[in-house]
Protein backbone atom coordinates (compact mmCIF):
# COMPACT_ATOMS: atom_id res chain seq x y z
CA UNK A 1 0.00 0.00 0.00
CA UNK A 2 1.04 3.55 -0.74
CA UNK A 3 -0.68 6.53 0.79
CA UNK A 4 -0.56 9.79 -1.11
CA UNK A 5 -1.43 13.21 0.24
CA UNK A 6 -1.57 16.29 -1.96
CA UNK A 7 -1.09 19.84 -0.76
CA UNK A 8 -0.37 23.28 -2.11
CA UNK A 9 -3.64 24.04 -3.86
CA UNK A 10 -5.56 27.23 -3.38
CA UNK A 11 -6.87 30.34 -5.06
CA UNK A 12 -4.52 32.16 -7.40
CA UNK A 13 -4.94 34.90 -9.96
CA UNK A 14 -4.45 34.23 -13.63
CA UNK A 15 -0.79 34.50 -14.51
CA UNK A 16 0.30 33.35 -11.10
CA UNK A 17 2.12 30.22 -9.99
CA UNK A 18 1.61 27.30 -7.64
CA UNK A 19 3.68 24.41 -6.44
CA UNK A 20 1.73 21.29 -5.58
CA UNK A 21 3.22 18.60 -3.38
CA UNK A 22 2.46 14.89 -3.20
CA UNK A 23 3.75 13.22 -0.06
CA UNK A 24 3.95 9.44 -0.05
CA UNK A 25 4.10 6.93 2.75
CA UNK A 26 3.90 3.19 2.95
CA UNK A 27 5.71 0.96 0.52
CA UNK A 28 9.04 1.92 -1.00
CA UNK A 29 8.54 5.11 -2.90
CA UNK A 30 11.33 4.22 -5.30
CA UNK A 31 9.17 1.45 -6.76
CA UNK A 32 6.79 3.96 -8.29
CA UNK A 33 6.48 6.47 -11.04
CA UNK A 34 4.17 9.29 -10.03
CA UNK A 35 1.69 11.21 -12.09
CA UNK A 36 -0.48 14.26 -11.67
CA UNK A 37 -4.01 14.39 -13.01
CA UNK A 38 -6.74 16.97 -12.74
CA UNK A 39 -10.50 16.96 -12.94
CA UNK A 40 -12.72 19.95 -13.47
CA UNK A 41 -16.46 19.84 -12.71
CA UNK A 42 -18.35 17.94 -15.38
CA UNK A 43 -15.16 16.80 -17.12
CA UNK A 44 -13.16 13.61 -17.22
CA UNK A 45 -9.96 13.19 -15.29
CA UNK A 46 -7.12 14.59 -17.36
CA UNK A 47 -3.42 13.73 -17.34
CA UNK A 48 -1.07 16.59 -16.45
CA UNK A 49 2.45 15.27 -15.89
CA UNK A 50 4.40 12.24 -14.68
CA UNK A 51 7.88 11.38 -13.51
CA UNK A 52 9.86 8.13 -13.30
CA UNK A 53 11.09 6.56 -10.10
CA UNK A 54 14.44 8.35 -10.22
CA UNK A 55 13.33 11.55 -11.92
CA UNK A 56 15.21 10.66 -15.08
CA UNK A 57 12.14 10.68 -17.30
CA UNK A 58 9.26 13.11 -17.34
CA UNK A 59 6.17 13.44 -19.47
CA UNK A 60 3.75 16.34 -19.82
CA UNK A 61 0.39 17.01 -21.35
CA UNK A 62 0.58 19.46 -24.23
CA UNK A 63 -1.66 21.86 -22.36
CA UNK A 64 0.90 22.41 -19.59
CA UNK A 65 4.31 21.35 -20.87
CA UNK A 66 5.66 24.82 -21.57
CA UNK A 67 4.77 26.17 -18.14
CA UNK A 68 5.06 23.25 -15.75
CA UNK A 69 7.82 21.28 -14.07
CA UNK A 70 7.45 17.97 -12.29
CA UNK A 71 10.18 16.87 -9.91
CA UNK A 72 10.71 14.52 -7.01
CA UNK A 73 12.77 14.30 -3.86
CA UNK A 74 13.03 10.63 -2.94
CA UNK A 75 14.72 11.45 0.35
CA UNK A 76 11.50 13.21 1.33
CA UNK A 77 9.15 10.80 -0.48
CA UNK A 78 7.63 13.77 -2.23
CA UNK A 79 6.78 14.72 -5.81
CA UNK A 80 6.23 18.32 -6.82
CA UNK A 81 4.37 19.99 -9.65
CA UNK A 82 5.24 23.58 -10.33
CA UNK A 83 2.80 25.41 -12.61
CA UNK A 84 3.38 28.91 -13.95
CA UNK A 85 1.28 31.29 -16.01
CA UNK A 86 -1.87 29.77 -14.61
CA UNK A 87 -5.11 30.20 -16.53
CA UNK A 88 -8.74 29.91 -15.46
CA UNK A 89 -8.87 26.68 -17.50
CA UNK A 90 -6.39 25.19 -15.03
CA UNK A 91 -9.06 25.28 -12.35
CA UNK A 92 -9.63 21.72 -11.16
CA UNK A 93 -9.01 19.25 -8.39
CA UNK A 94 -5.45 17.98 -8.80
CA UNK A 95 -4.63 14.41 -7.90
CA UNK A 96 -1.35 12.60 -7.65
CA UNK A 97 -1.14 8.89 -8.33
CA UNK A 98 1.49 6.17 -8.19
CA UNK A 99 2.18 3.41 -10.68
CA UNK A 100 4.70 0.60 -10.86
CA UNK A 101 4.89 1.05 -14.62
CA UNK A 102 8.05 2.81 -15.73
CA UNK A 103 6.85 3.00 -19.33
CA UNK A 104 6.19 6.53 -20.44
CA UNK A 105 3.44 5.38 -22.80
CA UNK A 106 1.42 4.15 -19.81
CA UNK A 107 1.57 7.31 -17.79
CA UNK A 108 -1.17 9.25 -19.50
CA UNK A 109 -3.87 6.72 -18.61
CA UNK A 110 -5.56 6.84 -15.19
CA UNK A 111 -6.11 3.08 -15.12
CA UNK A 112 -2.34 2.50 -15.17
CA UNK A 113 -2.11 3.89 -11.64
CA UNK A 114 -2.48 1.80 -8.52
CA UNK A 115 -2.82 4.43 -5.81
CA UNK A 116 -4.42 7.85 -5.68
CA UNK A 117 -4.49 10.74 -3.31
CA UNK A 118 -7.61 12.62 -2.26
CA UNK A 119 -6.86 15.68 -4.35
CA UNK A 120 -6.21 19.36 -3.79
CA UNK A 121 -8.33 22.15 -5.25
CA UNK A 122 -6.72 24.70 -7.53
CA UNK A 123 -8.83 27.70 -8.49
CA UNK A 124 -7.53 30.30 -10.92
CA UNK A 125 -9.43 33.56 -11.02
CA UNK A 126 -9.52 35.76 -14.08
Amino acid sequence: QVQLVESGGGLVQAGGSLRLSCAASGRTFLDYAVGWFRQAPGKEREFVAAISWNGGSTYYADSVKDRSTISRDNAKNTVYLRMNSLKPDDTAVYYCAATTSQRVRDWGTPKAYDYWGQGTQVTVSS
